[in-house]
């Protein structure tokens, strides 16, 4: 059954409230501010970015990014890896009087108030999250629109922007994530250890994620074993650039 589509006045409410709810969250930090800036109440603009503390269906089968990526990777990543995080950030809400009502966004910009359990499962749950909905089997190619032009700008080329990328992805010592982030107006790469990622105030790295990789070595070890950077830069042939200019678009609006 197709779900009723909200009222506008129902719809504006909600938007507010989310408003509110992170902006108290962030502490009015820069990040807060991109995220915030994303919640439109008009309905011209975009959807804001928020990612809830329940995991989303995969949104492809697990063969769906092979040769890339494959299918048993892929299904043991996210019913077993992720899954685990998703179920431990509800676990860890419960524990220390979290509303799951509210973005995991807000916890995550807060999160040195929270336990090591919260810390590494929030932060996992986000990652994956983010993880699975900017890649697809149409991925490939390269930006266009907009996120071209300030890749471009921030980087000089498209190309040398790659090459940072992979580099913090490649050097990221042990287990973790690298990151391209709009930091303010300004892109940014970088990586982050373990579960972490930019939005949490511990985090050396600071921005609104745009796309992540995930280079802990239960994303690639069945297929590439210890050859992280082949991993990486066939990677580039599943990251589905139209989502990621999506998010760029929202959190620049």
């Amino acid at each position: 059954m197709k779900k009723p589509t909200l009222n506008r006045s129902r719809r504006t409410f909600l938007t507010q409230s989310t408003k509110v709810s992170l902006s108290v969250g962030f502490g009015g930090s820069l990040i807060g501010s991109a995220l915030l800036s994303s919640c439109a109440t008009e309905e011209t603009k975009k959807e804001p970015i928020i990612t809830g503390f329940s995991q989303k269906p995969l949104p492809y089968d697990y063969s769906a990014l092979e040769p890339h990526i494959d299918a048993r990777t892929m299904e043991i990543h996210y019913t077993k890896h992720a899954a685990g995080y998703a179920n431990n950030v509800t676990e860890a809400a419960g524990e220390e009087d979290v509303d799951t009502s509210n973005p995991l966004e807000e916890v995550l910009g807060n999160i040195s108030k929270y336990s090591t359990k919260m810390r590494n499962n929030a932060g996992g749950h986000y990652n994956h999250e983010l993880f699975w909905s900017i890649m697809s089997a149409e991925g490939g190619g390269q930006p266009s629109g907009a996120l071209a032009d300030a890749i471009n700008n921030d980087f000089g080329s498209y190309d040398a922007f790659v090459e940072e990328f992979e580099t913090a992805a490649k050097t990221r010592f042990g287990s973790g994530w690298a990151w391209l982030v709009l930091d303010g107006n300004t892109l940014k790469v970088g990586s982050t250890p373990n579960q972490d990622n930019p939005l949490m105030d511990i985090s050396d790295l600071k921005g609104s994620p745009l796309m992540g990789i995930d280079v802990w070595e239960h994303a690639y070890y069945l297929k590439y074993q210890n050859e992280r950077p082949r991993y990486i830069s066939s990677w580039w042939n599943v990251l589905d650039w139209a989502k990621v200019s999506e998010r760029y678009d929202t959190i620049k609006s």
